[in-house]
């Protein structure tokens, strides 16, 4: 990344991200306080979960740039605001906890070593997931957003509204980061790494990519490879390193 790129890719990467938090912060709040529950609306309202799913996925690949530096590059105060108020909204996660895990894990992904892995049954998906979990969800975290609830509550919003559409789309957006970012990029199966990454990238269109985890699943070899590239640059990545070769 040259000097001259840095604004404009500062300046991407901030009407993306304004763009993404928006349309949540949209979503949270309309339906959070104002959804009128009726026949059509129960009907719609699993199509709101869905979306906002995928945009609290979002919010969280906005936080994951924001640990590279990548979101604003060399607007480190920038990086840690931005990422720590995403973290926050998508389910009361803590930026400085986070940090040094995720840095852990690209030293040594897919080892003993890599807190996102899970070395006793690096092919089962089920006894990884619960370790995921386990390494992401703290009861910090869990009082940060039972705190949150009571004053929503106090404000008039209701309990079922906060569950349907704050936690179930976290909940789902968790199975979304670990599946298409973690576990599938980083499972062991027969055909060997190409590196000492342990990664791989599965090989989706574009847009199936930026549906599924914002470019982190079809693209992940190459994120570890430039991990100070942004996630909306990561297709553009793979066509600049086919290129030259």
């Amino acid at each position: 990344m040259t000097r001259a790129s840095q604004p404009a890719i500062t300046r991407r990467g901030l009407t993306l991200a304004a763009a993404i938090v928006a349309a949540w912060m949209a979503i949270h709040i309309g339906a959070i306080f104002f959804w009128p529950w009726g026949v059509g609306t129960a009907l719609l309202a699993p199509v709101v979960v869905v979306v906002q799913a995928w945009l609290s996925t979002g919010l969280f690949i906005i936080a994951h740039d924001c640990m590279h530096g990548s979101l604003a590059p060399g607007q480190p105060r920038l990086n840690r605001v931005v990422g720590t108020l995403c973290l926050g909204a998508y389910a009361g996660l803590s930026y400085a906890a986070l940090l040094p895990k995720h840095h852990a894990h690209h030293a040594a992904p897919g080892t003993d070593s890599d807190p996102d892995f899970h070395a006793p049954a690096p092919r089962s998906a089920l006894p990884w997931f619960a370790s995921f979990f386990r390494n992401y969800y703290t009861h910090g975290q869990i009082v940060r957003i039972t705190i949150a609830a009571i004053v929503y509550m106090l404000l008039g919003a209701s309990l079922l509204n906060i569950v349907v559409f704050w936690a179930i789309p976290a909940l789902l957006a968790l199975g979304q980061l670990f599946v298409f970012g973690t576990y599938l990029p980083h499972r062991h199966d027969d055909r060997p790494f190409a590196d000492a990454h342990n990664a791989r990238s599965t090989m989706l269109r574009p847009l199936f990519s930026l549906m599924t985890c914002f470019h982190f699943g079809a693209y992940h070899h190459e994120h570890h490879l430039s991990p100070g590239t942004p996630w909306w640059r990561l297709p553009a990545l793979r066509r600049e390193t086919l290129a030259g070769r």
